[in-house]
């Protein structure tokens, strides 16, 4: 992938070629089949698709019902109502029975930015974190989205995974392996270390090209996987750096940052500055508008470091 490739798209034409070799995988949706680019699953394989209207709650109910009877669902809808909405239903129906369910959260963060409050997603990681026996994913591009997929489909647990909505720059190389719980180290750095996920990766890798120009050498890591969590990769950073900043597109309450600061506090405590979305109602405007307002874009990554780094 050489363009821009949004990871929903990604993911629905990774997931077509998997069913169609494996017919126990079911599509489930409420009235979401543009929103997660599900078109083309819809047109080739109707038979393993179902539509339950705008009823967030009988869709994550109706995929356990399916894994129950060793069907593997696939519940695609907005991040926004699926952690919201059906959150006792991921709770009780999915996680809890022990259910093969895998959800997957479509506009995650502040994707629908405009559309305001109801429709962010600023607190997935935070209550799912809360809750055992769930993967979490966050990818950060489409070639990483259709390894993730791959990876996952080969196992037997429930799992959450949220994208963005627009095309995103490509990171990853196409085929590049994907390892559960295993951080990547996508730029080496002795100065800070920059622990990003989903779509704030990319900013961070450009942040450190800036840094580089200034002397600062950031090395940036890629926590695609938020359980397991890959503690190790964090106390390493810690050690080698002493100094980290997290970067994620959701509230600074209980996310990427919080599992953070946990792990460097009790393993290795070095100072931790989260970055993310502060706990109030945000501002409307398009997706690139907030991440510029908030901090979030390569340029607030590169203020902020500079600032924790005293420059």
């Amino acid at each position: 992938m050489n363009k821009d490739v949004s990871c929903r798209e990604s993911f629905t034409e990774t997931l077509l070629e998997l069913a169609k070799e494996n017919k126990d995988i079911y599509v489930v949706t409420s009235d979401a089949r543009g929103s997660c680019s599900l078109g083309n699953f819809v047109k080739e394989l109707p038979d393993q698709f179902i539509e339950v209207g705008i009823a967030e709650q009988d869709e994550i109910g109706i995929a356990a019902g399916l894994a129950s009877v060793g069907k593997r669902p696939y519940v695609c809808a907005p991040a926004c109502f699926l952690t919201a909405r059906s959150l006792e239903q991921v709770k009780v129906d999915v996680a809890y029975s022990h259910q093969n369910v895998k959800i997957f959260g479509v506009s995650g963060g502040i994707s629908y930015g405009a559309l305001g409050a109801s429709h962010h997603t600023l607190h997935d990681i935070a209550v799912l974190r809360a809750i055992p026996d769930i993967m979490i994913f966050l990818p950060s591009d489409g070639n990483q989205t259709a390894a993730l997929l791959k990876a996952v489909e080969k196992t037997d647990s429930a799992a959450y995974i949220r994208v963005g909505r627009a095309g995103v720059p490509q990171i990853y190389a196409d085929n590049a392996p994907f390892q559960i719980g295993k951080a990547n180290t996508l730029r080496e750095g002795n100065d800070i270390t920059i622990i990003a996920c989903g779509e704030t990766v990319w900013h961070a890798l450009t942040a450190a090209q800036q840094l580089a120009e200034q002397g600062v050498d950031a090395r940036v890591v890629d926590m695609h996987t938020l359980r397991p969590f890959d503690e190790e990769a964090v106390v390493k950073a810690a050690k080698e750096t002493g100094l980290i900043l997290t970067v994620e597109e959701h509230s600074v309450n209980g996310g990427l940052g919080a599992a953070v600061a946990q792990t460097v506090c009790e393993s290795y405590p070095v100072k931790v500055h989260c970055l993310g979305l502060p706990d109030e109602y945000l501002v409307a405007g398009d997706s690139s508008e907030l991440f510029r307002h908030y901090g979030l874009d390569a340029e607030g990554i590169f203020q902020t470091v500079m600032r924790m780094v005293g420059r």
